[in-house]
């Protein structure tokens, strides 16, 4: 008797549906890898490669269908071919499409989920559109958390594309149940399931950025706040502070329910230095409000917070740093 866990109960019945729709998922890391485990559960074929042999060996031991190279993902995939690449932004995203453009046919459609810088998107969708090929870029947030929680998808590219692949899009984001509806919104539309296509090229990734740049604010204020508690003149217990915020208070948020959970495993954040990385958006956020003259104080701020926590680091900054693994999986640099 084979006994599974009840998403393997899921897959099973999936896969008994003989769902006729596949994608290649390219990029089996922190994120990439539940998305084809949350396809597959959806009834969605999922065929994933990564470079790394244990990456597809942890999802063929689940059930799931891996490739060994590009070439043998893309002759196990029916055309027209879809194909979601969620790798590192930069090169490893760069040589990989370079990689796979060479293989690729008129009416193919790659998705690009990882954080790119927008400019980056737009010219790789010219590349694409020579070939006859569309090319999606979809900022994706909901880190290690997407398994369960879903993602929330913001895409860029053309109207046909977007609606032609919209089943995987409803597959990986939360759905309506995640969120109540918001009063005197209109219903309807894609947003209130979790996705939404933001306009052309370049606008996934672009909104994607903003969201980051953001994050970066409300950690930094929250981070903030937790160190002068800390650091104040009366005693008084954070970790609690932040549970009690949870239930009522305005600044409850999902950042603050994982904060209070790191406090609550370590109330000095004792297994945190404080050094605080940045992956490229809020950089770019900021480089962008430069470029369009659009003011963003508190954005520009903490970014620089971040590249002083470098220096000299104090509770705020380890308040940032578990905040960061907490909803990402991120981990200080050794």
């Amino acid at each position: 008797m084979v006994l599974r866990q009840p998403w393997q109960h899921d897959l099973h019945r999936a896969k008994r549906g003989r769902s006729t729709m596949r994608i290649g998922i390219i990029g089996l890391g922190r994120m990439g890898g539940n998305i084809a485990r949350r396809l597959a559960r959806a009834g969605i074929h999922p065929v994933a490669f990564d470079q790394a042999g244990e990456a597809r060996a942890a999802l063929a031991a689940e059930g799931l269908e891996v490739a060994d190279s590009l070439a043998t993902l893309l002759a196990a995939l029916p055309p027209p071919r879809a194909l979601w690449v969620m790798l590192p932004a930069g090169e490893a995203t760069e040589v990989t499409l370079k990689a796979l453009f060479s293989g690729l046919a008129a009416g193919d459609t790659v998705i690009e989920g990882g954080n790119s810088f927008w400019k980056d998107s737009l010219r790789r969708a010219g590349l694409a559109a020579a070939r006859g090929v569309d090319y999606l870029d979809i900022g994706t947030s909901g880190g290690v958390w997407g398994l369960s929680r879903g993602y929330c998808l913001m895409i860029g590219g053309s109207q046909a594309a977007v609606q032609r692949l919209s089943p995987l899009f409803d597959a990986l984001a939360p759905g309506e149940a995640a969120a109540a509806p918001t009063p005197g919104r209109a219903p309807g539309g894609t947003a209130q399931r979790g996705w939404l296509h933001c306009g052309p090229s370049g606008a996934g990734h672009f909104t994607k950025m903003v969201h980051n740049g953001i994050e970066y604010g409300m950690m930094q204020a929250m981070a903030e706040g937790l160190d002068l508690l800390h650091e104040g003149p009366l005693d008084i217990p954070v970790a609690e502070v932040t549970e009690v915020w949870r239930r009522g208070s305005v600044v409850s948020s999902w950042l603050l329910d994982l904060t209070a959970q790191a406090l609550a495993a370590d109330p000095e954040l004792s297994g945190y230095s404080g050094h605080v990385a940045d992956s490229g958006e809020g950089r770019w956020t900021v480089d962008t409000a430069v470029e369009n003259a659009v003011p963003t104080p508190v954005l520009a701020a903490a970014l620089f917070a971040r590249f002083r926590s470098r220096k000299e680091a104090n509770f705020a900054d380890k308040a940032l740093s578990a905040m960061r693994k907490g909803f990402g999986g991120h981990l200080e640099p050794k």
